[in-house]
């Protein structure tokens, strides 16, 4: 499983950025999916995070309302559209492919995760 992240960039507060998350592996079918981020010096946190069949989704209270997450599984990708930014929203994502396939419920836990991408800077300026 390979993870590529693409799309952060520097963006004023009260635009909107769009993540993308590539698998070029085999595996990306029946598996949920998930974002993450690392602000400098704290550590990694839940951002979102999609079923495999994309019905189900679930994220942090600090961007409800704000970001989506969303998947194309013909395409093998995973996005996370994110509105209203703030500057507190300054941080490395990374999107994450879940350790366990056909997995009923989606985790915010980081440990569930197996694959991670090598992440992408969201820079919001005030």
């Amino acid at each position: 499983v390979q993870l590529q992240a693409s799309g952060g960039g520097l963006e004023q507060a009260g635009g909107s950025l769009k993540l993308s998350c590539a698998n070029s592996g085999r595996t990306f079918d029946g598996y949920n999916m998930g974002w993450f981020r690392q602000a400098p010096g704290k550590e990694r946190e839940f951002v979102a995070a999609i079923s495999w069949s994309g019905g189900i989704t679930s994220y942090a209270d600090s961007v409800k309302g704000r970001f989506t997450i969303s998947r194309d599984n013909t395409k093998n990708a995973v996005y996370l559209q994110m509105n209203s930014l703030k500057p507190e929203d300054t941080a490395v994502y990374f999107c994450a492919q879940d350790s366990t396939p056909w997995r009923r419920v989606v985790l915010v836990r980081s440990t569930a995760y197996a694959y991670w991408g090598q992440g992408t800077q969201v820079t919001v300026s005030s």
